[in-house]
């Protein structure tokens, strides 16, 4: 790799890192459909790589998500153990798919996630919880899901986690935002393992990626910490339809 594609890859780290550190998600959400057209990547490389990425920034995102907004450490325990027990398996189940079928089944999630989000804020259904909260242990389902869904597509259990737990759980934008980094925290570096073991992994893209996505989750976190709520979920679904085009563009 010349020194000008990394470069260029400690930039975009940077990018997924601020958009990471913004909306709780560790960057992998962009990163990955990013790397399939700028490099050539399979779905599964995009995927490994990425997750080179998304481990130091959820690490670093859940702890300035802390510093700044309180966080239900039983949930946050719910969410990361049932996560971690999921992945491995769903991780194991991706590496061995096609490539162009995890690709097609990726955008189909992100197409569904976005279509959800967009009705409810068209609906009203995302100003606040209609319905007493279910019990914390309830968050279970939550990180079951999303480790199904970060084992694989390397991504996805810090995109469902926010809108289950605002709607069902009662829990504020940021608050889901810090909790949905821990339910993938411990998942996220089992899928890299797992990941790695199968050789779908770029370690010379991957590494100036998580340089620079560390630099810039601080910047994402305090940026989420300052914006109104409302404003909050609009570019979160705004990312999610933007992520969706990309996939679709990549088929």
């Amino acid at each position: 790799m010349t020194a000008q594609m990394v470069l260029m890859t400690f930039g975009l780290g940077a990018l997924f890192g601020g958009f990471g550190g913004l909306f709780g998600i560790g960057g992998g959400l962009i990163a990955i459909p990013v790397l399939g057209l700028i490099e050539g990547m399979d779905q599964q490389v995009a995927q490994g790589t990425a997750l080179v990425m998304i481990v130091p920034n959820v690490m670093l995102g859940f702890w300035k998500y802390r510093q700044r907004v309180a966080v239900d450490m039983r949930m946050a325990a719910a969410l990361a153990v049932s996560g971690v027990a999921f992945t491995y398996f769903a991780a194991r189940i991706a590496t061995s798919l096609n490539s162009g079928e995890l690709r097609s089944a990726f955008a189909i999630f992100m197409i569904a996630m976005a279509i959800y989000l967009a009705v409810r804020l068209l609906v009203g259904t995302a100003t606040g919880l209609s319905r007493s909260p279910l019990p914390w242990a309830w968050s279970l389902l939550v990180g079951a899901t999303g480790g199904l869904l970060s084992g694989f597509f390397g991504v996805g259990g810090a995109t469902i986690a926010p809108p289950a737990l605002t709607t069902f759980f009662g829990v504020n934008q940021m608050a889901a935002q810090g909790l949905a980094l821990a339910l993938i925290a411990p998942g996220t570096v089992i899928a890299l393992l797992t990941y790695a073991n199968a050789g779908e992994v770029d370690w010379r893209t991957g590494i100036p990626l998580a340089i620079g996505g560390l630099i810039a989750v601080p910047g994402g976190v305090k940026a989420a910490h300052s914006l109104p709520e409302a404003a909050l979920r609009l570019l979160f679904c705004g990312l999610l339809v933007a992520t969706a085009a990309l996939l679709l563009s990549h088929r």
